[in-house]
């Protein structure tokens, strides 16, 4: 492991506040911050004091933490134009969140010192002067953030240059150079970087936006041309396309060139942290996010799933677990019997890739896909499909017949409540019952019906309800005949699972799923029974 060490700024808290969508509450930022922490982040920037109450009052209220590896970083623009410093509002606010490090960004592209500061580069040049000399006489450590850096180096190297020195006179303690505009490349991003660290003495960071799809690339390639200091966000949310993620960065550089990021232990929580923190920032991670999105160690095809049962690096570039994933087999017409076999030993361990129960199962997979069902999503159908291969099923009830009536009534002449009743008669052994119930369209109907019949029998099915229900339809050249498929997901207040239907009919495909949502609820009774 290389030994020269790369510090991490953190922005999920202030860039990342700034995506489409991203909206935290001082508490959420609180508990982001504490994970951020413990995961092992150097630094947390979290937020600008200046720019709004409540990271006024996150400030307020962190400074009783005490945080083990992170420094809070406070967040602000360099001094107004024509302004001392001391009577700067924005510089009052940073000194007043009390963080012994801040960060402060300054224009580095002519361009915007013209059209958006509306001043000269010289003045531009004494604000990011006076701005790190005030702060730094305060006893702050300053990091500055060149912000459009690389676009204001390829127009005027010369005077993007000449803002990097006079930070670095000032006495800032990295110089950030920012792809604000997230429109650079690896290349150009490489070659740069190298060039500046030739003339600047003090540490050179990098801070990149996605707007091209480069910037956990373009984050790299900056370190292997000696940048030290990171900026991004956790899981890559941010204005526009986002920020680098360092979920992505950080194994990068760990786990293929040997950097000493965080240790073993704590990059192993890599996936845990990721997921909290989407979850307190009510935002889903995108299946596809390398390390750690859904599908990142998920195997699909035949081939790829019998090579990774044979030897996992033939189709896995990492070991999961030192990311904290895991690997898993998706369930589909392309899986070969690699992909079915961990699921028939939970069965029975003595089988094998060539037993045929595993055949039996493989091709009974395929035969219902191609009918429309699709178990990838489903993992309680699946589940139960197995055991009814293997003979290790034994139905719990069946539905003898049902019938639902659906009505539209008006309510002022155009806008109409559905309203929907549903007759079912069940069996359980020798016992028939039969119940009907209402409900807020013919699915509802159906469900609150079967429901009510089959607790006379099972009562703990009280416990368990329906969370989501998606519809889709597979075959649309068939128009109104076309296939439909049904997934449900169910929870019974501690688990949560999803099966699935299909049929030319969506009350058909419906009433599958929700008979495979109950078996499987009911189904740890056959040990027993």
């Amino acid at each position: 492991m290389k030994n020269n060490k790369i510090v991490i700024l953190d922005s999920t808290l202030r860039d990342g506040a700034q995506g489409e969508g991203i909206s935290f509450s001082v508490s959420d930022k609180l508990k982001i911050a504490d994970a951020l922490d413990k995961f092992g982040v150097d630094y947390i920037e979290a937020g600008n004091p200046c720019s709004n109450p409540k990271d006024a009052e996150f400030f307020a209220k962190v400074s009783d933490r005490h945080y083990t590896t992170a420094k809070l970083t406070a967040f602000g623009s360099t001094v107004r134009k024509d302004t001392a410093p001391e009577d700067d509002e924005n510089l009052r606010a940073l000194l007043s969140a009390d963080t012994k490090y801040i960060t402060v960004f300054g224009k580095a592209w002519d361009l915007h010192v013209d059209c958006i500061l509306g001043t000269s580069l010289a003045e531009n040049l004494k604000m990011i002067s006076d701005t790190v000399t005030y702060l730094r006489r305060n006893g702050r450590t300053v990091f500055f953030d060149a912000e459009h850096f690389f676009d204001g180096y390829r127009a005027n190297p010369d005077y993007a240059m000449e803002v990097l020195k006079t930070a670095e006179k000032a006495g800032a303690a990295a110089v950030v150079l920012c792809d604000t505009n997230g429109g650079s490349f690896p290349d150009y991003i490489s070659k740069t970087v190298r060039t500046v660290c030739k003339s600047i003495k003090t540490s050179v960071g990098i801070h990149c936006h996605n707007d091209t799809g480069c910037a956990a690339a373009n984050t790299v390639f900056a370190v292997k041309a000696g940048a030290v200091h990171i900026q991004g966000t956790f899981t890559g949310i941010g204005e526009r396309c986002g920020n680098a993620a360092l979920t992505t960065v950080i194994p990068d550089l760990q786990l293929k060139f040997g950097y000493g990021i965080v240790s073993d232990e704590r990059l192993a929580t890599l996936n845990k942290t990721a997921r909290f923190i989407s979850e307190v920032a009510n935002v889903r991670l995108p299946a596809n996010l390398p390390y750690i999105g859904k599908s990142a160690f998920a195997h699909k095809a035949g081939m790829h799933a019998d090579g990774v049962a044979k030897e996992p690096r033939t189709y896995e570039h990492i070991d999961p677990s030192l990311v904290g994933g895991s690997r898993y087999f998706l369930l589909s017409e392309a899986s070969g019997r690699s992909s079915v076999l961990p699921k028939v030993q939970v069965y029975d361990g003595s089988l094998t890739k060539s037993s045929s129960e595993t055949k039996a199962v493989t091709e009974k997979l395929k035969e219902l896909e191609h009918m429309g069902f699709q178990f990838e999503a489903a993992a309680a159908s699946f589940e139960l499909l197995v055991m009814k291969e293997l003979g290790r099923f034994k139905p719990h009830f069946e539905i003898d017949h049902f019938r639902i009536i659906s009505s539209m009534d008006s309510l002022d002449g155009h806008a109409y409540t559905e309203k929907a009743n549903a007759l079912v008669k069940v069996r359980v052994g020798d016992r028939y019952e039969i119940t009907a119930d209402e409900g807020e369209g013919p699915v509802n109907a159906i469900d609150k019906a079967l429901r009510k019949a089959l607790e006379v029998f099972y009562p703990e099915l009280k416990k368990m309800h329906l969370s989501d229900f998606k519809v889709r339809v597979v075959s649309t050249n068939d128009s109104t005949a076309a296939i439909t498929r049904v997934l449900i997901e169910s929870t019974d207040g501690e688990r949560t699972w999803t099966t699935v239907g299909a049929s030319r009919d969506i009350i058909n495909a419906s009433v599958i799923a929700l008979t495979d949502s109950l078996e499987y609820m009911l189904k740890d009774r056959q040990s027993s029974d």
